[in-house]
C-alpha cells in the first residue's frame, strides 16, 4: 500500500470511529468548509460533477452553472459527514430523518413475500436509506464497489454492516450476479443497487438528458432472469423544520420515493429486454435528478461523449464478443 493509501485508510477509520462522537455542528461546518475550498480549488473532480450538471441543466449561465456545482459539492460532502456520524444515531432518529413518498409501490410486493429490486443513482444520502430501510421496510441485500487500497474497502464494508446491510462485493465478475439471483428468490426483503454508472465491460447504453449514457446492467438483468419486481428509487435531500428536526437531531434529512414497478417487455429478446427495462429506470432516476440536481454525487464519467474513443470501443468489442 502507498504512504496516500495508508493515510486515507487511517482518516476513513478515524472518521468512522470517532465521528459519532463530535457534535453535528462541527462536522456540517467542516464538511462545508472542506466542500467549499474544493469547488474553488476547481480540481478533475469538480470540473467532471461541472460537466454533468450542465448536461442536466443546459440553460444555466456560465455562473449559475458554478453556483450549482458548489450546491453540489456540499451535497456530496454532506453524505460523507452524515456517514461517519450514521453509527451514533437511533433508529428513532434516523426514522426521523427519512421521509418516504410511494411506500405502497414496495410494500405490495414485500406483502407477498417476495424480494424487491431497487435502482438507485447516486443521490442524496443511500446509506441512510439503507439504514432505514433494515429497520422500517425490509431486510437489505446491496453490492458495494470495491474501493482500493482493500483495507478501505473493508472499512466500508464494515461501516454499511454495522447499519444492519448485507453486503456482497462487486467483483466485476459472475459470483456478484449469481448471489443476487440467490438472494431474489429469498424473501421479503429489498436489494436496492447503485446503477447510474458502468463499472464493467457489460454496461447498458441508455439515453440521459439528452445524450448517451452508460450504466449497470444488473438491475434490469436481474429482474429479467428472475422475475423479481424491479423499482426505481430517488433520494433526494431536505431541510428539517420544527418537531421533526429536534426529533432528528440534524438540519437535514432525505426524501425516498420509490416509483411503481416496471412493466417487463416479454416480447423482445433477452438483451433488448435489459436495455429496455435499464431506460425505464433511468427515466425515473434522471426525473428525480433534474428535479435535485444538486443531491446527484456524479463526480465521474458516465456519458459516452466523455470516454476515450479508443478504451470504449474495446470496451463494447469485449462486452459484445467482436474481434
Amino acid at each position: 500500500m502507498s504512504r496516500s493509501g495508508g493515510v486515507m485508510v487511517r482518516g476513513f477509520a478515524l472518521a468512522w470511529r470517532w465521528g459519532r462522537h463530535l457534535p453535528g455542528p462541527v462536522v456540517r461546518a467542516a464538511t462545508t468548509l472542506a466542500a467549499d475550498i474544493t469547488w474553488l480549488r476547481h480540481g478533475t473532480g469538480v470540473r467532471r460533477l461541472e460537466s454533468n450538471l450542465r448536461r442536466v441543466r443546459p440553460d444555466l449561465a456560465p455562473a449559475e452553472l458554478r453556483r450549482l456545482c458548489r450546491a453540489g459539492m456540499r451535497s456530496y460532502l454532506r453524505y460523507y459527514g452524515e456517514a461517519f456520524t450514521l453509527p451514533g444515531f437511533s433508529p428513532q432518529q434516523i426514522a426521523a430523518r427519512v421521509r418516504v413518498v410511494g411506500r405502497e409501490n414496495v410494500q405490495q410486493h414485500l406483502d407477498a413475500g417476495r424480494q424487491v429490486v431497487m435502482a438507485l443513482g447516486h443521490l442524496g444520502n443511500w446509506d441512510l436509506a439503507g439504514a432505514w430501510a433494515t429497520a422500517d421496510l425490509a431486510p437489505v441485500t446491496t453490492v458495494a464497489e470495491r474501493l482500493e487500497p482493500e483495507e478501505l474497502f473493508q472499512e466500508y464494508v464494515g461501516f454499511r454492516e454495522g447499519l444492519g446491510m448485507r453486503i456482497l462485493p462487486h467483483t466485476g465478475g459472475s459470483d456478484v450476479f449469481r448471489a443476487l439471483v440467490r438472494a431474489s428468490r429469498t424473501g421479503p426483503g429489498v436489494i436496492p443497487l447503485l446503477a447510474d454508472r458502468d463499472l464493467t465491460a457489460r454496461g447498458v447504453e441508455v439515453q440521459l438528458f439528452g445524450e448517451t449514457a452508460r450504466v449497470a446492467a444488473g438491475p434490469a438483468a436481474l429482474t429479467v432472469m428472475t422475475g423479481a419486481p424491479l423499482c426505481p428509487v430517488g433520494i433526494s435531500y431536505e431541510r428539517l423544520r420544527g418537531e421533526r428536526r429536534r426529533r432528528a437531531g440534524t438540519p437535514w434529512g432525505v426524501v425516498v420515493e420509490f416509483f411503481p414497478a416496471l412493466e417487463i417487455p416479454e416480447e423482445l429478446p433477452h438483451r433488448d429486454r435489459v436495455q429496455a427495462v435499464s431506460q425505464a429506470w433511468v427515466d425515473r432516476v434522471a426525473d428525480v435528478i433534474a428535479a435535485h440536481p444538486q443531491d446527484w454525487h456524479m463526480l465521474q464519467r458516465v456519458f459516452v461523449a466523455d470516454l476515450d474513443p479508443g478504451r470504449y470501443a474495446a470496451t463494447v468489442a469485449t462486452a459484445t464478443g467482436q474481434p
